[in-house]
């Protein structure tokens, strides 16, 4: 089964709470899987939301949806208070919560402002997610390279809660297949997808990890809007403007057009393993987003079958 999920609109959380209310309740009637949140400190000169926060906002309005971070720079937090929150979350929406962690580093300056060498990223993210998930995993830690003292979180999640590595480096595989229940790709193709799938589970296997319930998801920005040209004018400008590069450094793994269009450029992303696909959908008008995005999803349902909600 691939579970289809829309990243909350840009700006919902400066809305008010009756806007974000809204959001919940239409995100809830709209049929799709889940709804998912970035994640920065501050980012090329101070924007950002902390994702953690604003998932337990979703939490709070909504029943159904699952919801995801995509993804939690966890490098540059302590991972005894990441733990705490994510439990908290857990506690609130029991089930509901996919936790997807990255590295970060498209803007250096942000991890040095955290008190944190750019460097380290990796090293830190890998000793920090073996902390958290053994946290949430009930278990009281001394030592290690937090220096930690009879560290403990209670309660621990009812339900456990997946955690997904996020990256396209070697490292970053290799990371998903020792610690995580899953990785998450993104400004790949089709087959480079299906490879690195491959590579995760086979460093899982060497790790003696057998049964993972794996949750590989695939991550895309994508135009939508009733003409390509239309479509690729609109995610250019957007694209442009969050990353500051040309979107033709993109263009490959954003799709664009009807979402007939879309559907057929995901389409083989499930063929080579997503079980997830997670889109940033830029179309004619911000509230449009949720029509448009179920609308990809019954198109891929037709194509793949398989396609939907758990029950």
């Amino acid at each position: 089964m691939v579970e289809i999920a829309v990243r909350a609109p840009h700006g919902l959380f400066g809305q008010g709470a009756s806007a974000l209310a809204a959001f919940g309740e239409a995100v809830d009637a709209s049929g799709l899987d889940r709804v998912w949140v970035g994640d920065h400190v501050s980012f090329r000169g101070g924007a950002g939301q902390d994702g953690l926060l604003t998932t337990m906002a979703l939490a709070a309005v909504t029943r159904r949806v699952q919801l995801q971070t995509a993804v939690y720079l966890l490098p540059l937090r302590h991972p005894v208070p990441v733990a705490r929150q994510v439990a908290g979350i857990a506690e609130l929406a029991p089930g509901r919560f996919v936790f997807g962690v990255g590295i970060g580093g498209e803007d250096p300056l942000e991890v040095r402002n955290c008190g944190v060498d750019p460097a380290t990223r990796g090293r830190r993210t890998d000793a920090s997610l073996a902390v958290v998930r053994r946290l949430l995993e009930g278990e009281v830690l001394d030592g290690g390279d937090y220096d930690l003292e009879q560290a403990a979180i209670r309660p621990t999640p009812s339900v456990p809660v997946p955690v997904i590595v996020g990256g396209r480096s070697a490292a970053a595989l290799r990371r998903a297949g020792r610690l995580a229940d899953g990785w998450l790709g993104i400004w790949v193709d089709p087959d480079r997808f299906a490879a690195s799938v491959a590579e995760v589970e086979r460093v899982a296997a060497e790790s003696g990890r057998a049964g993972v319930p794996w949750d590989h998801g695939f991550m895309a920005w994508c135009g939508i809007g009733e003409s390509r040209v239309e479509a690729r004018g609109r995610l250019a400008e957007a694209m442009e403007s969050f990353y500051g590069v040309a979107f033709e450094r993109f263009e490959r793994s954003s799709p664009v057009g009807t979402p007939s269009d879309i559907a057929d450029a995901l389409e083989p992303y499930v063929v080579a393993g997503a079980q997830s696909i997670l889109l940033s959908p830029i179309g004619p008008e911000p509230e449009q987003a949720l029509e448009l995005v179920a609308e990809v999803k019954l198109e891929l349902e037709r194509r793949c079958g398989g396609v939907g909600a758990r029950p």
